[in-house]
């Protein structure tokens, strides 16, 4: 019976101390794409609207806009996988194959610390599988895989999940 009364109340105990849920309104993704749309100069606008303690590993969302005929680098992110779902727009996205003239990322950028965690950049990718990416599609990008944008037929839009088991990248 102790044993019991023991197990209900670790059960009770542990059940009320769940991680609240984060909300992410379509018109907060909304917004920053429209605040990013605005400078026609821009390249490539990667955007992390929120990155959360899931309970052992975290979890960030972010937005991002690629205009027609950007171009953008390969990257290969070492600890961090991606979850692309397709808003608006097409392009061709390349995933596997060997990085083109490899980068190591600084520790302290931007990028490594907000973004995406350490990893490795480059200038295209030699092989590879190439697909057209469109409105309503997703693409789960494992950690350690090369990724790459050789083409933007139109401006592309997309969420990002960013499943970081590591903790590499900052809360916010």
């Amino acid at each position: 019976m102790l044993r019991i009364l023991a197990f209900v109340l670790v059960f009770v105990q542990t059940a009320g101390s769940s991680i609240p849920a984060t909300d992410i309104k379509s018109a907060e993704i909304q917004a920053t794409l429209k605040r990013v749309m605005v400078n026609p100069n821009i390249a490539v606008s990667d955007t992390p609207l929120h990155t959360v303690d899931a309970g052992g590993h975290n979890i960030g969302i972010g937005v991002v806009y690629r205009p027609k005929g950007a171009k953008g680098g390969a990257a290969s992110h070492d600890k961090v996988s991606e979850v692309y779902q397709v808003l608006d727009g097409s392009a061709t996205l390349v995933t596997g194959g060997t990085i083109i003239n490899p980068q190591r990322r600084a520790s302290g950028q931007e990028e490594v610390t907000q973004i995406n965690g350490p990893g490795v950049s480059g200038t295209s990718i030699n092989g590879g599988l190439s697909r057209q990416i469109t409105k309503g599609d997703m693409v789960i990008i494992p950690a350690g895989t090369p990724h790459w944008f050789p083409e933007i037929q139109e401006t592309i839009t997309y969420t990002i999940v960013r499943v970081d088991p590591e903790k590499v990248v900052k809360l916010k």
